[in-house]
């Protein structure tokens, strides 16, 4: 065989791992290859290192989470908060993510009709844990209003809150479970404020939990060197960010919401 040839096969193979990368991860190849090399994304974050939590509220509970690229870790290598979860508290977990999906009922891919079609009702979950999405923010979806209503046929699945309020109800009603939402570490976004403004009130209603990384100015009060590190871009945590800034602090809430009762 020529060297050309030799050469181009190489080239070739090179393209096609670039691109696989992009398929398993979830992102373009650019962006693959830039989540591979991220110092975030090291080795040393891999959430096989994470330890068990002895006598936690989840351990042996099923947990379902549902959410777009935050929660199915598009800049992580697909390790974020649901395998934390699983290695820390000792919980099953079913991973209900696609990147670039809105709470939002404009389609087969939103939060409403995969939790409808994807999930299987049959099956028994302890809690149920959705992402308060920023892409019904970054495309200016309609806020709504919080209903006066608790049926589930009564609420607005074409507004953010609708949505949000639906989801509730239906975990509610087909599992019986615990719900919480959880929302992203603090950027620069008036429509995201609302939505967290409006997930609270939802707490207040529903008696959901809610894991607010949003809110506490000390807690986003990092630095540039632990920002860069932790994450890819102002929305998405790298393994590293989760690991070591989001999800211990998702676990105090977490743990002070069961403590509770």
């Amino acid at each position: 065989m020529k060297i050309f040839e030799v050469l181009l096969i190489m080239v070739c193979l090179s393209v096609l791992s670039i691109f696989m990368a992009g398929y398993l991860f979830g992102v373009g190849p650019a962006s693959s290859l830039e989540n591979l090399r991220h110092p975030g994304n090291a080795d040393e974050y891999n959430m096989d290192t994470v330890e068990l939590l002895d006598d936690n509220p989840l351990k042996d509970k099923n947990v379902l989470f549902l959410g777009s690229s935050v929660t199915f870790g598009s800049a992580s290598l697909q390790q974020g908060i649901p395998e934390y979860f699983g290695a820390r508290f000792g919980c099953e977990y079913t991973k209900e993510a696609v990147s670039g999906t809105t709470l939002v009922d404009n389609g087969d891919s939103s939060y409403v009709q995969r939790l409808l079609n994807n999930v299987d009702k049959d099956e028994h979950y302890d809690l149920v844990i959705c992402q308060l999405s920023t892409n019904d923010a970054s495309k200016n979806l309609p806020l709504g209003e919080i209903s006066d209503s608790k049926s589930l046929t009564d609420f607005d699945t074409s507004t953010i809150v609708g949505a949000m309020e639906y989801i509730i109800c239906y975990a509610k009603t087909t599992w019986g479970c615990d719900v919480m939402f959880y929302t992203g570490s603090h950027y620069e976004s008036e429509a995201y404020a609302k939505m967290v403004e409006q997930v609270l009130l939802l707490k207040e209603k529903w008696g959901i939990g809610v894991l607010d990384l949003w809110s506490d100015g000390k807690f986003n009060a990092i630095s540039d060197s632990e920002r860069e590190l932790y994450m890819k871009d102002p929305i998405h945590p790298t393994r590293a960010g989760y690991r070591d800034w989001w999800c211990p602090e998702m676990e105090r809430q977490l743990l002070d919401y069961y403590s509770k009762g």
